[in-house]
């Protein structure tokens, strides 16, 4: 059956499954997955152990692997953060579909999910496609306006060219970045991941592979989210911590 989406919005059993009456639960189980990752326990069994014990859903397991990190994890991604004041003047890499789809559900009120280490994530999946939704546009013009106020030098989007229709993705920001002046190169490549890792330029993601390795990074999603679009339905399962 055809993707007939055009809102990258919440699931209908959102509200329920991330309401109030589970979020105790949900908190419990993601303190409880951090600390067997801590301890060197395998991602997928550990996520096993915790959901089964606390009845989580498929969607809920997702939503506390994607908040989830160990402490070691914690302690290089902070080591490795800029500032969003730091990026005047520097030359970004930015992560595309990993920043543009985060932004694209908050902006259509799905629920965002803050992890342990102050980034927001969503409950998205592309598998294999990319469909425009009616934020696109919105959400890379918001982008682009904030990339535009932070005083960023130069701008490298990267995605993922196994992805179908990321040509057309390709064509549609090159327009709009030609439409507002901004100077803008974008990317398709068989393995985003790789070139994220060993670039010099201040990595743009939220993906946990990537943040472990990069050289630097900056939560630009965080920043845009909390700064433009405050309404957003941001669902914190992780303790109390800073962000930048």
């Amino acid at each position: 059956m055809p993707d007939k989406r055009t809102h990258r919005g919440p699931h209908p059993d959102d509200a329920g499954l991330f309401g109030t009456e589970r979020i105790e639960d949900l908190r419990s189980a993601l303190a409880d997955y951090a600390r067997l990752l801590t301890k060197g326990y395998a991602n997928k069994s550990a996520l096993k152990l915790v959901g089964d014990h606390f009845s989580l859903t498929r969607r809920q397991r997702l939503a506390v692997m994607r908040s989830a990190c160990s402490d070691q994890q914690v302690q290089i991604r902070r080591a490795s953060c800029l500032t969003v004041a730091d990026l005047a003047g520097r030359s970004i890499a930015i992560d595309g579909y990993n920043l543009l789809i985060t932004i694209e559900a908050a902006m259509s009120g799905a629920p965002i999910f803050l992890g342990r280490d102050g980034c927001l994530r969503d409950l998205a999946s592309l598998h294999g496609t990319y469909r425009k939704v009616n934020e696109t546009l919105p959400a890379l013009k918001l982008i682009g306006e904030c990339l535009q106020a932070l005083r960023v030098s130069e701008v490298l989007w990267w995605l993922d060219s196994p992805v179908s229709n990321s040509g057309r993705l390709k064509g549609i920001i090159e327009a709009l970045a030609e439409e507002n002046g901004w100077v803008w190169e974008i990317r398709l490549s068989t393995n985003p991941d790789a070139e994220l890792k060993q670039t010099d330029r201040v990595v743009v993601s939220g993906d946990s592979v990537i943040l472990d390795h990069c050289q630097r990074w900056v939560n630009l999603a965080q920043f845009v989210v909390s700064e433009r679009l405050p309404r957003t339905s941001v669902v914190q399962l992780a303790g109390s911590h800073k962000t930048k």
